[in-house]
Order: structure tokens, then C-alpha cells, then sequence
């Protein structure tokens, strides 16, 4: 259409027909004269703008799946974060409850036994210097440690130090089967010479070979002079096994040791031995010895009557005359 006179009229007076039509609708309310035009038009339109809502919604639906799949996938990003969080902070007190523990076993020992020591964290295990079975642990010279010197934790005898750096020392385990280490028996005092065997049970060679032991008698560090290598009264291991060993002057017993050494952490080297010789003060307490249950009496047999005796009279009659 072109912009004309003609045409600017007949816009001007389709919008006043538009108001006055607006006005006429409102004031009317329910009883509006174009309520019947209206649902005449959604009678009309209203199949088609179903059809094209039916045919809209999937792809509205896909539109929105796209625009919020960010959204989901951070929350959930978020939500294993958390979750990460949330174990590794577990684990750390987990850690640290467990390493508590360590270091109260460790200092409840060295209090029993008089031990001054330098607690210390394994690092590394394995091979080192030649060694088959050690520790590396994070303390040092700087730290006061030298060379033979006694490791502990609060089982008990550990190892000993073969070499030291400023921040750092070499353990040789007691289960390497080049360590030996005196020990002396709970009790009796029998002594003897305990050497690792590697993942087995440490064997101890008793000096006597007529000494009275058996499973579940325990061991303890004899002691070497000025406590180096060995500070005396250190707990070692129970008994579980005697070799017999006729016509020999020494005798052979095997023994599980205390300490783990697959789960080693937290360990003390002892830096001060003790003033005198706890002896068997360290060991824990020893377990119960199981009662003997005395096996049951069958019973009694009735006393057979002897011969020729007179009978015992029946207590019910016997209904004669």
C-alpha cells in the first residue's frame, strides 16, 4: 500500500475501531458482546496451535536439555569434588588417629623401659647399601642420631641403624637375615642369639641346650655394652616353635616376632639407653593360661550283692496271705 492521504486515514481509523473495541471488551466483562467472536476463534485456531505446540515441544525440550546439560555437568562436577574432598578428609584423620595411637604405644614403651628416644616417619622401605630388608626413615645426625643405635616402636624391637645422613638414616630390620641380636628369656633369664629369616620367624639359639622353654614364652634384648647396638629389655617375640636338637650344646627355638614389619610408620631410635636394666618390666602384660576343664566322671555302677545275701525286701506287697 502506498503512503497515501487516503491510507493514513484508514490506519487512523482502524486503530480507533481497535480502542474502541479494547473498551467495549474490558467493560463488558464476562458479558463482554465479543466473548462469542473469541470462542469462535479458539474453535478455529485452536487444533492448529495444539498441532504446532506438538510439533514445537521436543525441539523446545531438546533446546533446553542442551542449555542446561552445562549446568548438570558442573553440579555433578561439583558433586565428585565434594565427594573427593570429603573422603581424603577422612582418610587424613583416619591417618591421623592411627599415627596417634603409633606415638602413644611408642612413648607408653620407652616410658617403661627408661628409653630416651627421637621419634621418627618411615619414608621408604627396600633395598639399600646391600640390605635385603630396611627403612629409611626422615630423621638424621642433625637429630642426633649415630650409627647402632636402637629402633623401637611400641611393639617393640624394630632394627638398628647402620647409616646416617644429616636429615635422614638406614634401618636394618630384625628380619633381615643378617641382623643378630642377644636375647635373654621371660622368666628364667636363658640366653641366646636371635637372626632374622627374611619373611619367616626369627630363630634364636638358646646358649644352654638343656633350658626349659616352650610355646608362648616370650624374649627380650639382652643389652650391649654402653647400649649400642642393643639397649637391654626391648620386647623381641613369643616362642612358637622348639627344634629339637638331641646331643647338641645349644637349642634351636623359632619365635613370631612383636613388631609388624609390613606396617611400619611412626618408630623411635633411642638416643639415651636406660640407667639400669628393665629386664622384663616392658613386656605387656602376659596373657591368661586357659583353664584345664577336667574331663567328666562317667557314672557310678551299682554295687553288685553278694553271694548268698538275703534279699532286700520289695517296698510294694505282694498281696498273699
Amino acid at each position: 500500500m502506498r503512503d497515501t492521504r487516503e491510507s493514513r486515514l484508514l490506519l487512523i481509523l482502524l486503530v480507533a475501531v481497535a480502542f474502541a473495541l479494547i473498551t467495549v471488551d474490558i467493560k463488558g466483562g464476562e458479558s463482554s458482546p465479543l466473548n462469542g467472536a473469541r470462542r469462535t476463534a479458539a474453535d478455529l485456531f485452536g487444533p492448529v496451535e495444539r498441532g504446532a505446540a506438538g510439533a514445537v515441544d521436543p525441539i523446545a525440550r531438546t533446546v533446553r536439555a542442551i542449555r542446561d546439560s552445562g549446568t548438570e555437568q558442573q553440579r555433578l562436577d561439583q558433586i565428585g569434588a565434594e565427594n573427593t574432598e570429603l573422603r581424603q578428609k577422612l582418610a587424613s584423620s583416619d591417618t591421623a588417629t592411627g599415627r596417634t595411637k603409633q606415638l602413644d604405644d611408642m612413648l607408653r614403651t620407652a616410658g617403661a623401659g627408661g628409653y630416651t628416644i627421637k621419634a621418627a616417619q618411615v619414608i621408604a622401605i627396600g633395598a639399600a647399601q646391600g640390605f635385603s630388608w630396611t627403612i629409611t626413615i626422615d630423621a638424621g645426625s642433625d637429630d642426633g642420631l649415630q650409627r647402632d643405635m636402637t629402633v623401637i616402636n611400641g611393639q617393640g624391637l624394630v632394627g638398628r641403624v647402620t647409616t646416617v645422613a644429616p636429615t635422614t638414616a638406614t634401618v636394618l630390620l630384625a628380619t633381615d637375615p643378617g641382623f643378630t641380636a642377644g636375647t635373654r628369656m621371660e622368666g628364667t633369664g636363658e640366653i641366646g642369639f636371635a637372626a632374622g629369616q627374611g619373611q619367616g620367624p626369627m630363630k634364636v639359639q638358646l646358649l644352654n641346650g638343656k633350658a626349659q622353654v616352650k610355646p608362648g614364652d616370650r624374649l627380650v634384648t639382652f643389652g650391649s655394652q654402653n647400649g649400642r647396638p642393643f639397649v637391654p629389655g626391648v620386647p623381641v617375640g613369643t616362642v612358637t616353635q622348639v627344634q629339637a636338637t638331641p646331643g647338641e650344646l645349644t637349642k634351636t627355638v623359632l619365635v613370631d616376632p612383636f613388631v609388624s614389619f609390613t606396617r611400619l610408620d611412626l618408630v623411635g631410635v633411642v638416643v639415651v639407653p636406660p640407667r639400669t636394666d628393665p629386664r622384663d618390666s616392658v613386656l605387656p602384660p602376659a596373657p591368661p593360661s586357659p583353664t584345664p576343664v577336667a574331663p567328666a566322671q562317667p557314672p557310678a555302677a551299682p554295687a553288685a550283692q553278694p553271694s548268698g545275701a538275703p534279699q532286700q525286701p520289695s517296698d510294694s506287697p505282694t498281696g498273699g496271705n
